[in-house]
């Protein structure tokens, strides 16, 4: 009955008005002004978030896409080597190549083989110990060891076979590889320097127990057996233009400004041509490209911060920031190293500004400067520090740093934190509203219990009244 009367009671059923609905209508009313102003201000704060996101995401796509043309793409520079199976060229990203070189491989470097005496099988067991190689020059009759490599000591458990004697070599990962290999003879231990006549070595043994076997895995060219060397290393010969040149590995490093080669044949009196490929002829298409992704870019930027237009960044310093730096564009120097007469800015390549701000670009220009200058234009469009690519990474990466309030990744954390807090402020105005209500709907509860009282009493006074009435009559 309590519980009854309690819900009743709530509700308004003693004074006949919805008490509960009362109460929350007046928390809402109490808050609901401030709320709209928090909402208000969380929508424009995420507005402005999104606008500025894209505007960045805009930024590091047309960077990013600029730099895959010059590594990988229409813009990327390629060597080729003729002749199936000599080397294959690389051409470094930062690097222009013209002209073309004769190439000759006279030999190619080679790794140290050596095998041990044939053994019955893999599985057979040696003497325990140590094995320990020495690294220098082997011409196959003698050894000059090279006391600057350290020496490689590998430690051999009593018990251990021919396979788990190699599987401890390799766990070294020291320079040396071995595996077996069973032969018409038999299992055969078989060790791998590394490439380069520097890298050749002995074996030497030290045995725990004199003559218990590890010793037939030592090696000197002196008085080993030669059958057990199987081939001697040696340096890469080679010659670029005509001039001599060696490697201690199949991959040469430069040999020339920005080329490399990886050796992978010979071709002893037969010289083969490394050329060029030339990538001037899609610059005209790359700078229209180019001048296209400027203007959408260039337009978000107009419009976000159009203040009569109701641009939501009119007043961003990041946005700001980056319009700036956009309307430089053209005269920023994105070649300062240039020399004298050689373009050096997107001006110099026919990209000019309208008076709308909008790009643009001048086709004779470009046409002109490509004639007369096509090796300087060629470097503008490279990975390096300087060029094209380079200023609009540096673009990019100063908009995309959170760390400078200036920027619009500045802005987009500057506005996050302000959606947080804006956020936080919301929920706790819904906890001081629901406070609110339930304080209002206690106090509602206790006034509807004394007007449900007094009606009683004066239902009962009434009543009262009637029976005295019709008493009288």
């Amino acid at each position: 009955m309590e519980t009854a009367s309690s819900i009743i009671t709530t509700l308004g059923a003693g004074s006949g008005i919805n008490m509960a609905q009362l109460a929350n209508d007046l928390a809402q009313a109490q808050f609901s002004g401030r709320q709209a102003q928090l909402a208000a201000r969380f929508e424009k704060t995420d507005a402005k978030i999104s606008i500025a996101s894209q505007l960045r995401s805009t930024l590091t796509a047309l960077a990013s896409s600029f730099g895959d043309r010059v590594r990988t793409g229409d813009l990327a520079q390629k060597a080729s080597v003729s002749g199936a199976g000599v080397a294959t060229a690389t051409l470094a990203q930062s690097s222009v190549a013209k002209g073309t070189y004769s190439l000759e491989v006279t030999s190619l470097a080679r790794s140290q083989t050596l095998a041990s005496e044939a053994f019955p099988a893999a599985t057979d067991t040696v003497g325990s110990g140590t094995l320990t190689f020495k690294f220098g020059a082997m011409d196959g009759t003698g050894f000059t060891e090279d006391t600057g490599q350290t020496a490689l000591s590998v430690t051999i458990a009593e018990g251990s076979s021919l396979k788990q004697i190699a599987s401890e070599i390799n766990a070294k990962n020291a320079g040396i590889t071995a595996y077996v290999a069973n032969t018409s003879a038999g299992a055969q231990l078989v060790f791998k320097g590394a490439e380069g006549a520097a890298k050749g070595f002995v074996v030497e043994a030290t045995e725990d127990t004199a003559g218990s076997g590890l010793a037939k895995l030592a090696w000197e060219p002196v008085s080993g057996a030669g059958a057990r060397l199987t081939q001697s290393s040696a340096d890469a010969a080679f010659k670029v233009d005509g001039l001599a040149m060696t490697s201690p590995t199949n991959k040469t490093g430069q040999i020339a400004p920005g080329l490399s080669l990886t050796l992978t044949g010979t071709n002893v009196g037969s010289p083969a041509t490394i050329s060029f490929s030339d990538n001037t002829s899609n610059l005209s298409s790359v700078m229209q490209d180019l001048v296209g992704a400027l203007n959408e870019l260039s337009s978000q930027v107009r419009e976000a911060t159009n203040p009569l237009g109701g641009g939501e960044l009119n007043a961003d310093s990041g946005a700001r920031s980056l319009k700036s730096k956009l309307s430089n564009i053209t005269t920023t120097l994105v070649m300062p190293n240039a020399a004298a007469g050689d373009p050096r800015s997107l001006s110099d390549l026919g990209v000019k500004i309208e008076r709308d701000g909008s790009y643009s670009i001048d086709s004779g220009k470009l046409s002109a400067v490509l004639a007369s200058k096509p090796e300087a234009v060629s470097a503008m469009f490279t990975t390096g520090l300087y060029g094209i690519y380079g200023t609009l990474d540096k673009l990019s990466r100063e908009a995309s740093s959170s760390t400078d309030p200036g920027s619009l990744a500045g802005s987009i954390k500057r506005y996050q934190t302000l959606s947080t807090k804006l956020s936080d402020e919301s929920a706790k105005l819904e906890e001081k509203q629901e406070t609110l209500r339930q304080q209002m709907v206690k106090r509602f509860a206790k006034t509807d219990t004394l007007v449900a009282s007094s009606q009683s009493t004066l239902s009962f006074l009434q009543a009262q009244i009637d029976a005295w009435n019709s008493s009288n009559n």
